[in-house]
């Protein structure tokens, strides 16, 4: 039998046929490297979440630090969610009076635009997330949270809708090919109402209206985070190709390389001249700003554009932080609104001034010029119109703001009851034998310390000093 059954083995291994794939044609392996670009582009775009995190972290003090990072964290997955059971469809379904999308929610019918949506996925995100840094250190998480579920729900979609979803700036000619008005400045927008109705952190602001500098706890974590955020941003511009175009690629990568470096050189030197001193903070926020500026415009100008759009939004950066915070009285604690909201309208106007096809400075007259200057408008009447109603109702439902108590202790342990760092040994170091290892210690010594007496517990933290 055993021989009988090898026989039959061998025949119908020498019998078999072989199966090959068909052949990949142009086309198809064109679309499958295109994707490839576009899912890369996805993969670069998400990590730079990390690096608004990091400059979040750094600029900010420690006692917020896991705060931060959980609003960032919880940010990222409540917006994929959101997107794609209704934002995707708000934004890019079939138009309804070129105002909102009505089709493709849970991406019903939309399964053929996987790679498309998994792009837009990170970008909503961002333009949430942007929120997080203007409202740090005193906004409750909840609330924090359900501003971000209004942003990513309806008030971002309905702004892709009008400008990158056959809406009715579209059709008017409105250009923004990666975001500076849908994603960076719709996010500031939300930060400035946000803002506002917070009001600064405790001690900002003296009665003599005066302003105290708050130092942030970590400038390398957050230089760091710039360069991550320079990084990512190459798939932030590069990927809204949608496509490896060999002839457009290129040059987008090169724009916004030179419009951030020189937003950090005329940021560095502004700052010399009218302080005496390079300033880090500004100089590193003076990246951000140059590659905000150019990312409306990065497909549509010259290198030499991009230079000079570049060094503007570096002293731009410069003077809207201080008039923001020391004239407006808004207190943003990583410069979010400036970066992202005032370089946001920079970059989008300088569209209308170097697109060389179009531009004023190329021969294209005014009138592109002012379709940019209508679409702005028209993002901050409905942006900060919609949050305000939002926060209006939202505050009267509760505050929004955390108490004095917690925002002195810090927001790592009013909301979270643990914190970014371990204290153990500045505490113990300063000989207190009667340590609460309720709040003293970190989450991982009081999960040990369960069913143990507070006398064991006390008594182990004289035996280590």
């Amino acid at each position: 039998m055993k021989k009988k059954i090898g026989t039959l083995l061998m025949l119908g291994l020498l019998t078999s046929t072989t199966a090959y794939a068909a052949d990949p044609t142009v086309e198809s392996v064109s679309a499958s490297v295109d994707m490839m670009w576009v899912m890369f582009g996805a993969v670069l775009v998400f990590l730079m979440h990390a690096g608004f995190a990091m400059v979040e972290t750094g600029f900010t003090r420690s006692k917020n630090a896991l705060n931060i990072l959980m609003k960032n964290m919880l940010t990222v997955a409540i917006s994929s969610v959101l997107y794609f059971v209704i934002g995707f469809a708000l934004m890019f379904g079939d138009s309804s009076g070129g105002f909102i999308g009505t089709s493709g929610f849970f991406l019903n019918g939309q399964s053929d635009q996987m790679s498309f949506f998994v792009f837009q996925i990170v970008f909503a995100a961002t333009c949430a997330t942007i929120i997080s840094g203007a409202v740090a250190e005193r906004m409750k998480l909840s609330s924090y949270m359900l501003l971000t579920i209004a942003m990513v729900a309806v008030i971002y979609p309905v702004v892709g809708h009008w400008i990158w979803g056959g809406g009715w700036l579209s059709e008017l000619g409105f250009v923004d090919f990666a975001g500076s008005t849908v994603v960076h400045l719709t996010g500031a927008l939300g930060a400035v109402v946000a803002v506002s109705f917070l009001g600064a952190r405790l001690g900002k602001y003296g009665k003599d209206g005066s302003v105290n500098a708050i130092q942030g706890h970590n400038i390398p974590l957050g230089a760091l985070g710039v360069f991550i955020l320079w990084f990512g941003w190459f798939g932030f511009n590069g990927g809204s190709t949608l496509a490896a175009d060999p002839s457009l690629v290129p040059s987008i990568i090169a724009t916004t390389l030179m419009s951030a470096s020189c937003g950090v050189l005329s940021s560095a030197l502004y700052t010399k001249l009218r302080y005496k001193r390079i300033d880090a903070s500004l100089t590193l926020n003076g990246a951000l700003a140059g590659l905000v500026g150019i990312t409306a415009g990065t497909a549509n100008v010259s290198i030499p554009g991009a230079i000079v759009i570049g060094l503007i939004s570096g002293v731009i950066l410069v003077e809207a932080v201080n008039i923001i915070d020391s004239k407006m009285k808004l207190d943003d604690p990583v410069g979010a609104i400036t970066v992202h909201g005032v370089c946001g309208i920079w970059g989008t106007l300088a569209v209308g001034l170097f697109d060389t096809a179009n531009g004023l400075f190329y021969g294209g007259g005014a009138q592109l010029l002012g379709v940019q200057a209508i679409g702005i408008l028209a993002v901050m009447a409905w942006t900060m119109g919609t949050v305000g109603i939002f926060l209006f109702v939202l505050t009267r439902i509760t505050s929004i703001r955390v108490s004095s108590e917690e925002e002195i202790a810090g927001l790592d342990f009013a909301e979270h009851g643990s914190s970014a760092y371990e204290f153990r040994e500045n505490l113990l170091s300063k000989g207190s034998a009667d340590i609460n290892p309720e709040f003293g210690l970190g989450l991982i010594d009081r999960l040990n310390s369960v069913g143990k007496s507070s006398s064991k517990v006390n008594s182990g933290v004289k035996e280590s000093v």
